[in-house]
């Protein structure tokens, strides 16, 4: 008998159904030489550190580092998690071969690795992998089963980050509650540390003491109307400074041009061409998602989730925008079963795949198919099949990922730029303006009008000079103008929303606009697409941060634990990130398992000892309710005033 574990319920019924197990069971279907069950997610997890020794029960200093000789895991849930474990376990024990049905990545390797192990399976294990739950992926899936050997960098990439979690996480909220947290016994307070979620956290509380530190400045701007446009001065600076910095300089500039002709001095017309969005992969989806319709990180991982076991999208938890040269064939078909669903689009979907350009080809393009930036999976696309029964929030969420499907299909929107340059008396000015002269990939947008659709359409026009076209201006020409002085106050950094902290995640903390420069330095942003919304969670509900409107902001709390922590690297954005590479590394075989794990050991003993070694921040050993600070020779109670006379050289 062949026994297929599927990652829950619902997947598993319907792979039941495409095998023809049709013969349901208490926890699984069976039929047709096949016996289908599955798991609730994380059945198992790493033990908890009572449960390697006794010894590591009370949270003392003295028992930190806590590293065991060898990580072992356990079923982990409620009575019901145990009785679909031994369900599994039961059937493996009889099996002939089993196949991972599990979710086609990193973590779903992890959780039905760990099942297996737990079960002693002994028996063949080959791996299902598709991209969509359709039935034509399914079979294809399983006519091409691989070994699962061929996936064991990936589990053994997932094992070291949940390792990893394990040690930083356990040993540092250990050693910085003990150390730091306020209260005693079961009043004190927990001081939760983590790998990803610290310097998550720090960045927020950084950009809020930015915010919170910002002095303003004043400067002045100096513009002139002309022929109803206004042109900007050119003024030489310095980076990082203002050309006007008070009201005299600019009304002297301002009387220096005032009564002298303003002269166009060149008019430059350039074409240009704009593509299509690109595809989404998680974090593009949920920053869209945040920025038009509000949704949480979590609320749209939900979403994009229900909407691919709904089959009508595929694999959500990617990191890339690209498609596989072998999606390239399956296009057409795809566009055909979505047509009837955008009728306003329909007539101008092409369909035919020849890889050639012309009226109704389908071009093949390297901004959309790219096999080097395609790993597990591709980027998320509709599979072709009719989205029915949608919830209003999964109709939302639908449109996008289809819209931008059809879209990068259609031709570049050409523009032409307009540079006008202009001069009166000694001093410069400029205007721009840009023109739409063909929209190509923009019909798809303004052919959909819904709300929704039209919040699309208005990103793409997200900026003023987009769409502001100038009059035919002729060089030589002149006339008079209209100064105009203006004073603008500088402004602090905009507080992170989920959709710029997602980003802030993506890309390790560096502000990054450009498209190409960002899918560059994923390798090295903070966390995994399929982890970040569970990451911004975590610190909710911890009241770590909170939201404000859509804006985010640390806590008290918050900011007392990044203050609290001396570890660069517990809130270093930078080096987690660097630490998120080698995990890659390792699922790619360039670096191994047993290195990152002899890192991480050294790594966490020497959080450790950083905390044993500082005093400061400690609850006063003398009065118990002063904090130790850190003098020039000696440590000493902040209650001195009030006659506390702990003292201690260091």
């Amino acid at each position: 008998m062949i026994v297929c574990v599927a990652e829950k319920p619902s997947v598993g019924e319907y792979i039941a159904k495409v095998l023809g197990a049709n013969q349901r069971k208490n926890g699984y279907f069976e039929g047709n030489g096949y016996q289908v069950t599955w798991t609730f997610g994380h059945l198992c997890a790493l033990l908890d550190p009572q449960e390697y020794t006794e010894q590591w029960k009370a949270w003392s200093l003295s028992s930190l580092p806590m590293i065991p000789p060898r990580f072992s895991i356990k079923v982990f849930g409620d009575e019901g998690v145990h009785k679909q474990f031994n369900v599994i376990k039961s059937l493996i024990e009889q099996a002939d071969e089993v196949i991972n049905c599990g979710d086609a990545g990193q973590e779903g390797e992890l959780i039905q690795r760990w099942v297996y192990q737990k079960a002693g399976c002994k028996c063949p294990v080959k791996r299902l992998w598709v991209s969509s739950l359709t039935e034509d992926a399914i079979r294809e899936g399983f006519a091409q089963l691989k070994d699962q050997s061929e996936y064991q960098h990936l589990y053994e990439a997932g094992l070291m980050r949940a390792i990893g979690d394990w040690l930083l996480g356990m040993n540092a909220t250990r050693a910085y509650t003990i150390r730091y947290a306020r209260g005693t016994g079961r009043d004190r307070q927990v001081l939760s540390v983590g790998r990803v979620q610290t310097p998550t956290l720090a960045l927020v509380v950084k950009r809020q003491a930015e915010i919170e530190n910002f002095v303003p400045r004043t400067y002045w701007e100096l513009k002139t109307k002309y022929r109803d446009t206004l042109f900007s001065a050119q003024i030489p600076v310095e980076e990082g400074e203002y050309a006007i910095t008070s009201l005299e300089q600019g009304e002297a500039l301002v009387n220096s041009i005032k009564d002298e002709p303003f002269a166009i001095t060149s008019v430059e017309k350039k074409k240009g061409i704009e593509s299509a969005p690109k595809l989404y992969d998680l974090t593009s989806l949920q920053v869209d998602c945040n920025k038009k319709f509000s949704f949480s990180a979590d609320q749209t991982l939900k979403l994009i989730q229900s909407l691919y076991e709904k089959r009508v999208t595929t694999y959500p938890r990617v990191d890339t925008t690209y498609l596989s040269d072998d999606i390239y064939p399956k296009v057409p078909a795809t566009l055909a079963g979505i047509k009837d669903y955008f009728p306003q689009v329909a007539p101008l979907l092409p369909l035919k795949a020849d890889g050639k350009k012309g009226s109704g080809s389908l071009p093949k393009s390297k901004k959309v198919f790219d096999n080097k930036k395609v790993t597990d999976h591709h980027a998320i696309i509709p599979t072709g099949m009719r989205p029915d029964g949608l919830t209003a929030d999964e109709k939302k969420v639908y449109d996008l990922v289809a819209l931008h499907f059809i879209a990068v299909f259609y031709p570049d929107c050409e523009v032409s730029n307009t540079t006008v340059l202009a001069k009166a008396g000694e001093m410069d000015f400029k205007v721009t303006g840009r023109e739409v002269l063909l929209p190509g990939w923009r019909a798809v947008f303004e052919n959909v009008q819904s709300d929704d659709v039209q919040s699309t359409k208005d990103d793409a026009d997200n900026t003023e000079e987009e769409s502001k076209s100038l009059p035919a201006f002729v060089e030589g020409e002149s006339g008079a103008h209209e100064p105009q002085l203006k004073e603008k106050t500088t402004t602090p950094p905009k507080y992170y929303t989920e959709a710029t902290l997602l980003r802030a995640m993506e890309t390790a903390g560096k502000t990054v606009e450009n498209d190409e420069l960002r899918e560059a330095m994923k390798e090295n942003g903070i966390g995994r697409p399929s982890t970040r919304a569970a990451i911004i969670e975590k610190l909710y509900q911890r009241k770590y941060i909170q939201k404000q409107g859509k804006s985010l902001r640390a806590t008290e709390v918050g900011i007392d634990l990044i203050h609290t922590i001396i570890s660069p690297l517990l809130k270093s954005a930078e080096l987690t990130g660097l630490w998120e590479k080698k995990l890659r590394e390792i699922e790619r075989g360039e670096y191994t398992a047993q290195q990152f794990l002899d890192e991480l050991k050294e790594m966490t003993s020497g959080v450790v000892r950083d905390v044993k070694s500082n005093k400061a921040g400690m609850v006063c050993p003398v009065c118990r309710q002063g904090r130790i600070i850190r003098g020039n020779t000696r440590y000493g109670c902040s209650r001195w005033r009030e006659g506390c006379n702990y003292a201690e050289p260091f």
